[in-house]
């Protein structure tokens, strides 16, 4: 085998269908959405992305073996026109860059041949202040920094920035996106492909489902039969929040736990 190939379930449906991509983000938030999506929307496990050059590992979960970029699909009712269901793409591992555009480029191929309706990417950005040590190529965003949690969007096509902007979510004036969603936004834009990037401003030290929970509500603008419940992850994120307190507190100065050693779950 060479290069990157797509390998979804023969019998999924994708015309119309809205793609959501999930890769690692500033305090594990799309890690956190994404598994949030599968649990709620019920979407199944249907395929992924695989190349060779890709680190030779998988992914266990309940059991079974998972490809390292794999792919859920499912048929929740969401309000863009001509969409009828949902397939979401996601990675807990950060992928190398010298595969980033072999990849970019073989999942917009596959979104022409399979007649995908429109794609969103999750992502986040720290909050004014905090600089993350998580690995990932994070993003540098100019946004005025409120109270509350802060989102941004990016828009590829003036009809997916029509549509941030009906979600009342503020289209970003200026940054850099690196990664995956910085080649698939910029890809989108080349093409003429409506994809958006919604970004929520996150605490890169621990696992934010707090921010997660914020990003959550935005999309039931576009999931509205479905009504995404975001108290779960509120109260993940006040869970999350206990236990780092109790980590802190039993350590010594010199012993306190790195957020790095933190896992969600």
């Amino acid at each position: 085998m060479e290069g990157t190939l797509v390998k979804i379930r023969a019998d999924v449906v994708t015309e119309g269908a809205l793609v959501i991509t999930c890769f690692p983000s500033v305090g594990m938030v799309s890690s956190v959405v994404g598994h949030y999506l599968i649990d709620n929307l019920e979407l199944e496990f249907v395929g992924g992305v695989v190349d060779p050059r890709l680190p030779p590992l998988t992914l266990v979960t309940d059991g079974k073996p998972m490809p390292i970029i794999r792919a859920y699909a499912g048929k929740p009712e969401c309000s863009i026109d001509g969409c009828d269901k949902i397939i979401l793409l996601m990675s807990e591992l950060v992928i190398p860059s010298p595969l980033v555009h072999d990849i970019v480029w073989a999942l917009y191929d596959w979104s022409k041949g399979s007649k995908i309706r429109m794609g969103i990417l999750v992502d986040a950005f720290s909050k004014e202040g905090l600089g993350g040590n998580s690995g990932i190529e994070e993003p540098t965003v100019d946004y005025e920094d409120t109270d509350g949690i802060d989102l941004l969007g990016i828009g590829a096509t003036d009809t997916v920035c029509d549509l941030l902007k009906d979600m009342d979510v503020p289209l970003l004036t200026g940054g850099v996106i690196r990664g995956m969603n910085g080649v698939l936004l910029s890809e989108a834009r080349r093409r003429a492909i409506d994809v958006m990037s919604v970004m929520v401003e996150a605490d890169p030290r621990f696992p934010d489902a707090r921010a997660a929970a914020a990003l959550v509500k935005k999309l039931n603008a576009i999931l509205p039969t479905t009504h995404l419940d975001d108290q779960p992850l509120l109260e993940e994120a006040q869970l999350l929040e206990e236990q780092l307190k109790s980590l802190l507190s039993q350590a010594a100065p010199s012993e306190a736990p790195s957020p790095s050693s933190m896992l969600y779950g």
